[in-house]
């Protein structure tokens, strides 16, 4: 069976109905059916011969698979840091499927291309970085995270007299990265993949928790005796929001030779509201800054952004050329030579969108909303006698375990992931937990404009009931 120009209308006609339905259910369906596994297994079947043509295919999926899909859009996904939706982009992200354009170059898409750069140029404005810097949409972090290593990793080898990208890392020292224990695991993925090595990365921590320790990264700059090195700062750590001391940090850095990149992917946003902005304060002299749009920009996946500040370096990193390409010297923008990708989902339609919809003001509601969501939650888990938080809530995520009082630390450990399993199980909730500080907690993230306060109070509930169970349990 082949594709028939006449399947498009009944395939639109049937979507409508079937999308509409889908985020009418948003607000009140379990993030995650309890038989989501089972229906998801359901479709490991043997390839049709013939097959069964579009409108069975998309009747299976519609019928039965959104039941094995996890509503991460919804507002009860407070799990690692997920952003919603907002109709303007979900509009525009299914107009890119539309538009099917490729905005690898000026030639193949110059909407695609020039949504991207003004979207790009807006969000430079918004999070207050320098005009002069220079952006491309990827991913989301773990790629944004590449990029701007990979361009520092360029900056690195030519301040060692070396074309890295050309001529590779052989015969070259191991390549210094120093950075708090808040380092992202993305960052770590991504100096692996860029042959730097995750081993080269020291941690200068002065606790269990991670907090950066200026002496040590002091003693370590001067121990390089004058050789380059790059400098992470963290802008917005996972388990508690907390932030790395950005101006300190890049004070430091600027005494020596170093590049210094911002992993920001949520954090950045907190320049946006006069409330949270001093804990971002001095971001805008680093020279690099990755910022995640499927989180608090609340865009579908997958984007991310990479700015940075030298865009010669990030060009010499990446690039890509061919005869049958456009040539260097094109006036034309060619994203796809200053980015890993070449063939390119056009990520700049939906940003643009949701940025033209709802503007700077609109941003800064959302992200102040999310605010007020994490406050919320923390004065629930204030008021509660059996549970305890574990940080302070400079931003958006809450840390905190059940303790009802009566347990040593192992039995609280094995409680609270018991509450963390039993919360997905469950599927009303999306939520998970983690170690912080060397101890399980739950560390909600509220990151969607769809979060209602009684989606929190849900939460809060549904920890507090799992939690008095699986003490009983354990007794």
């Amino acid at each position: 069976m082949q594709p028939d120009r006449t399947e498009i209308d009944a395939v639109l006609a049937r979507f409508q109905e079937a999308i509409s339905a889908l985020l009418a259910s948003l607000d009140d369906r379990p993030v995650v059916f309890p038989d989501a596994s089972d229906i998801a297994q359901g479709f490991d079947t043997q390839l049709p011969e013939d097959g069964i043509g579009s409108a069975q295919a998309l009747d299976r999926l519609l019928r039965d698979g959104w039941r094995a899909t996890a509503a991460l859009s919804g507002p009860r996904c407070f799990h690692f840091v997920i952003g919603g939706a907002t109709p303007a982009a979900l509009g525009a992200d299914l107009l890119a499927t539309a538009f099917h354009q490729v905005p690898y170059t000026w030639i193949t898409s110059p909407l695609g291309v020039q949504l991207e750069l003004t979207a790009l140029r807006w969000l430079r404005e918004i999070l207050e970085l320098p005009a002069a810097w220079t952006g491309v949409m990827v991913t989301g972090a773990t790629m944004s995270n590449f990029t701007c290593l990979a361009t520092a990793r360029q900056w690195w080898g030519e301040r060692h007299g070396v074309d890295v990208a050309d001529r590779g890392l052989h015969g070259l020292p191991p390549m210094p990265v120093l950075t708090s224990g808040y380092v992202h695991a993305s960052a770590l993925k991504a100096l692996g993949m860029l042959g730097v090595g995750r081993a080269q990365v020291r941690r200068c921590a002065r606790d269990a928790i991670g907090r950066v320790d200026l002496a040590m990264m002091r003693r370590e700059l001067e121990a390089l005796g004058g050789a380059p090195a790059v400098v992470i700062v963290n802008a917005g750590e996972v388990n508690a929001g907390d932030f790395d001391p950005a101006a300190e940090i890049i004070a430091l850095a600027r005494q020596f030779d170093c590049w210094v990149h911002v992993d920001g992917a949520f954090g950045m946003f907190a320049r946006v509201s006069p409330r949270t902005r001093h804990l971002v304060a001095g971001t805008e002299r680093a020279d690099s800054v990755t910022v995640d749009g499927h989180k608090w920009l609340n865009v579908p996946y997958d984007v991310g952004y990479a700015f940075t500040r030298d865009h010669g370096l990030m060009a010499r990193a990446f690039r890509y050329t061919a005869d049958y390409l456009p040539s260097p010297d094109d006036p034309r923008p060619t994203l796809g030579a200053v980015c890993p990708e070449s063939s390119r989902r056009a990520r700049g339609l939906a940003t643009w969108a949701t940025l033209a919809a709802y503007g700077r003001s609109g941003v800064r509601a959302v992200v102040e909303h999310c605010l007020d969501l994490a406050a919320h939650c923390a004065r629930r888990v204030d008021d509660a006698p059996n549970l305890v938080r574990l940080a302070e809530v400079p931003l958006h995520i809450v840390s905190f375990r059940y303790d009802p009082g009566v347990l040593d630390e192992a039995q609280l450990d094995r409680v609270n992931q018991t509450i963390g399993a039993r919360l997905v199980e469950d599927g009303r909730v999306y939520a998970g937990t983690t170690r912080y500080g060397g101890r399980v907690a739950h560390r909600p993230a509220f990151s969607n404009w769809r979060t209602r306060p009684a989606d929190v109070d849900l939460y809060v509930d549904l920890v507090r009931e799992l939690g008095a169970a699986a003490v009983r349990e354990l007794r």
